[in-house]
């Protein structure tokens, strides 16, 4: 997603990168397991600075601020920003060896492969000749390659349920075989989803703009295609919803800010224009956090359907909570640093988080090029798969792109897979993530032990603050920022104005730090086919988010809270929910593959989430 979409993970300011990224330090409140991180609960480091200080930096980043945002930023200053610096001032200080170069990497022939074809050069020379000019007339709807490997599972789907609430909740891989059988019609599926997402909308604020004709037109265009015998897969008729971030011809796109709230684009996103290849029904645009942040947007807060006290967590919050609601057969969501993660966790669907570079990004909103990523979010392991297929492939659009293959075989054994784990996190999470591992071991995979070195992390939260400023800069400098719902110190405008000062030499430092990373993955992975992580761990969420590696969240079980949850710092001028008796609701575990093995992933998935044997519960409320 994102450009790399994501919710500014679940503490949403700089110092939730820096929390993010590491071990909890002494004076630090530790959530409980399966909660997200607590925002602000950094300590203050670095130096004193004051309104002034700002003031005079001004100077130097010619700048000009106003009284109260120099106070904002002054005030905050060494919790979410000086944590930054770690890589450098320590604790945790890390050496980076002269011959590791930074992870940005110039490469010109990307420029030739976007400039048009020069008139000298004629189609078929175009296509035999360099591989920037063959690169400049690739279709910008291109699809996966041909040598992709794709068995889905061939079961009876069962006689079609006789309620509609029923029909609603039913995976993708189970509704597309009453389509393609003519045991259900798209229209009826479509207007089953349209009239709950009519109904429930009030309560989760999940929705948009709901695309009523639009969906009712490509539904009985699916039903005429099929009865004809024009069947074009797996994702014919399903309707689905999209992330207000990806542009949609002709329907507003907003990206859940105000600013935006007006912008109708002229064309689709490529992911958009391959569902549409791939005959879905396009039934709403789902709400997310304002520019990708958590899960408040003009529209209000999105609701978690199984716990409508709380959010739904974010950025992904109208496709975590339509899902979970079963508003639509699945949706596409993005993340930058935990936004599929975070929604389909504590909503208790299943989202997959692809490897950067196999989805591409042309048409969608960006908030960092390096990191975004776009991805579903179903109720099954296998609809997350079904999706993929039909939206993974290069776009000349998007310069991050590359060729991949998917290899996925439902039938494919998973005994022997070795999954790793960090034995201190475990002990740290939830029995349901402990409960977990002890099923991958009966499953016939192999636990093993791991460990990575202790380094700052957070400090990698540089590149993000730094991209994400630079794609909202005119945002910013024009006064635009002041138009968000939220104007809290770790909102979005306070983290874009002072990104301002964060050192450009501290950047590449990060940047090369990233590189090494990446590489000590690489090690990682040399000893083990996939991880197993709780879901919100920090250090593996921001690793393999700046790293690129795929990642699968699925429900592994149910929790017990006393509160509701929430992505946002606490205010502090009101007293905290208590729940009596305490809530159950769900909790996913997730797992972490190799760069494009997703199909390994969906492998193990698959198999964990019979054993699990929760997938088909639902929300009673909806």
């Amino acid at each position: 997603m994102n450009k790399s979409r994501r919710k500014f993970l679940t503490n949403t300011s700089l110092s939730a990168v820096a929390l993010a990224s590491g071990c909890h330090k002494p004076g630090q409140t530790t959530p409980p397991p399966g909660y997200p991180p607590v925002t602000g609960a950094t300590p203050a480091l670095g130096p004193e600075i004051t309104s002034g200080t700002i003031f005079e930096a001004e100077k130097l980043v010619q700048l000009q601020l106003s009284d109260n945002q120099r106070v904002q930023i002054a005030e905050r200053w060494r919790t979410n920003d000086a944590p930054l610096y770690e890589r450098r001032t320590g604790p945790r200080k890390v050496a980076i060896e002269p011959n590791i170069s930074p992870a940005s990497h110039w490469d010109p022939r990307q420029v030739a492969a976007n400039l048009p074809p020069s008139p000298a050069i004629t189609p078929a020379a175009a296509t035999t000749g360099t591989p920037g000019i063959h690169n400049a007339v690739q279709s910008h709807t291109q699809t996966h390659p041909a040598q992709n490997h794709f068995i889905r599972t061939n079961t009876d789907p069962g006689p079609l349920p006789t309620t509609d609430r029923e029909i609603a909740y039913a995976p993708v891989h189970q509704l597309s075989r009453w389509i393609e059988s003519r045991a259900l019609t798209s229209e009826r599926l479509t207007n089953i989803y349209l009239d709950r997402l009519t109904r429930y909308d009030p309560q989760l604020r999940c929705v948009i703009t709901l695309t009523r004709d639009l969906a009712l037109a490509q539904a009985r265009q699916a039903d005429t295609e099929i009865a004809a015998g024009r069947y074009r897969g797996p994702l014919h008729g399903i309707p689905w919803g999209a992330k207000d971030l990806l542009d949609t011809a002709n329907i507003p796109t907003t990206y859940g800010a105000e600013p935006f709230r007006n912008r109708i684009p002229t064309t689709d996103a490529v992911v958009v224009q391959r569902l549409h290849a791939a005959g879905s029904v396009l039934v709403a645009k789902l709400s997310m956090g304002a520019l990708a942040m958590n899960d408040i947007w003009y529209g209000g807060q999105t609701m978690n359907p199984w716990l409508i006290e709380e959010g739904s967590s974010g950025s992904s919050a109208g496709p975590g909570s339509a899902t979970a609601a079963g508003l639509v057969a699945f949706a596409i969501g993005s993340e930058t640093e935990g936004s599929i993660v975070s929604p389909s966790m504590r909503c208790g669907v299943t989202g997959l988080r692809p490897t950067f570079g196999r989805v591409p990004r042309t048409g969608a909103m960006t908030l960092s090029w390096s990191m975004d990523k776009l991805g579903p979010m179903a109720r099954s392991v296998e609809d997350t798969m079904l999706v993929l297929n039909a939206i993974s492939g290069p776009d000349a659009g998007d310069t991050g792109s590359v060729p991949s293959t998917l290899n996925y075989d439902a039938t494919a054994p998973i005994a022997g897979l070795k999954v790793g784990y960090f034995p201190q996190w475990m002990k740290e999470a939830t029995e349901v993530d402990r409960a977990a591992l002890d099923t991958v071991r009966k499953l016939g995979m192999v636990p093993t032990e791991l460990s990575i070195p202790d380094w700052p992390y957070g400090s990698l939260g540089i590149l993000l603050a730094a991209e994400a400023a630079a794609a909202f800069e005119d945002l910013t400098l024009s006064g635009g920022l002041d138009q968000l719902k939220v104007q809290t110190p770790d909102a979005w405008p306070n983290t874009f104005r002072s990104a301002r000062f964060l050192s450009a030499v501290d950047y590449v430092q990060a940047d090369r730090l990233r590189r090494k990373v990446a590489i000590e993955m690489a090690r990682v992975f040399t000893q083990v086919d996939m991880l197993l992580v709780p879901s919100l761990r920090d250090e593996m969420l921001t690793i393999t988010n700046f790293t690129g590696h795929p990642s699968l969240t699925l429900r592994a079980g149910f929790i017990t809270v006393t509160g509701p949850r929430s992505d946002w710092a606490p205010d502090p001028s009101k007293s905290p929910l208590k729940f009596n008796p305490p809530r159950q609701v769900p909790h996913g575990v997730t797992l972490i593959a190799r760069l494009f093995e997703e199909g390994t992933l969906a492998g193990a998935g698959l198999a964990l989430e019979h054993a699990f044997g929760v997938a088909n519960q639902t929300p009673h409320s909806f």
